[in-house]
């Protein structure tokens, strides 16, 4: 390689570098301005008070993008279809683990919130794993709260297509949520990709009970689970959590020890949930 050749690499090496510190600090602040302990919801509802702009979520994406009320009022006129491997009546209670695991961890989330993004990408494997090994069950309850401040559709939408995913099997349930959640996939804040099926479809493909699946891709294009969607946040905005992620062993919430923050790290979630474990 010539000098001049090396030289300009190096230059765009530099370029590169500082492009993505720079995207990567305005991902950092705009988190810290959303999450203070874990809470978003908490946050956006001071920021409502304060003159925050709501808009730095976004108006809800690109022009053709569902607003939040659109989605709502569309999927109220659907049949209301519960997903396989769920219970209760309207089919919102999604536990998963073996049966005889005596402790359920409740996990609560909102598909477009990043800090549970960021808590899936720091822990979410332990929990899968912790699950598949039977130290206790899971059992999710989702928001789509993001959805009615920012005024987009990802957060109903992503909840339906994880539906579909339930359809197919516990593990294709807990597999896809953490592919929607990884850093490859899940969009930045102020964009509302999850409102695209095509987006979700094409995240889908990296899950092998989903990939090719004629009857997924069948469900989140027809929207088969919308009104399930619905059904799920109502059930949230009945519990008593007022952000996400929220964490609780049998009802009991978990915190870092010695603060009222969430376990975000894997350290952090291994400990909390290790002393919730040990508890009578």
């Amino acid at each position: 390689m010539s000098k001049r050749n090396s030289q300009e690499a190096k230059r765009n090496a530099r370029e590169r570098l500082r492009e993505e510190r720079e995207r990567q600090a305005k991902k950092d602040k705009l988190r810290r301005q959303l999450v203070v302990g874990g809470s978003i919801v908490g946050v956006l509802a001071i920021a409502a008070g304060i003159g925050f702009a709501v808009t730095q979520l976004g108006d809800g994406g690109g022009s053709g993008t569902v607003s939040s009320k659109e989605w709502n009022d569309a999927a109220e006129d659907k049949k209301l279809v519960k997903p396989a491997n769920t219970s209760g009546a309207k089919g919102t209670d999604v536990i998963i683990g073996e049966k005889g695991a005596e402790k359920t961890l409740q996990v609560y989330e909102d598909m477009r919130c990043p800090a549970c993004a960021a808590f899936e990408q720091g822990a979410g494997e332990i929990l899968i794993q912790d699950v598949e090994e039977g130290k206790y069950k899971a059992e999710f309850v989702m928001a789509t709260f993001i959805d009615d401040m920012a005024q987009g559709s990802g957060s109903k939408n992503a909840l339906s297509a994880l539906g579909a995913a339930l359809d197919v099997s516990p593990q294709a349930f807990m597999d896809y949520k953490h592919a929607l959640y990884s850093q490859k996939n899940h969009p930045e804040e102020s964009e509302d990709e999850f409102a695209d099926d095509a987006y979700l479809l094409e995240v889908a493909g990296e899950i092998k009970e989903l990939k090719g699946n004629a009857d997924f891709e069948k469900d989140v294009k027809d929207g088969t689970f919308d009104k399930w969607a619905l059904e799920m946040d109502k059930k949230f905005d009945k519990s008593d959590v007022q952000g996400t992620p929220t964490l609780k062993m049998n009802g009991e919430k978990l915190v870092v020890e010695g603060t009222e923050n969430t376990p975000m790290a894997p350290d952090q979630f291994k400990a909390a949930i290790d002393k919730a474990l040990a508890a009578e």
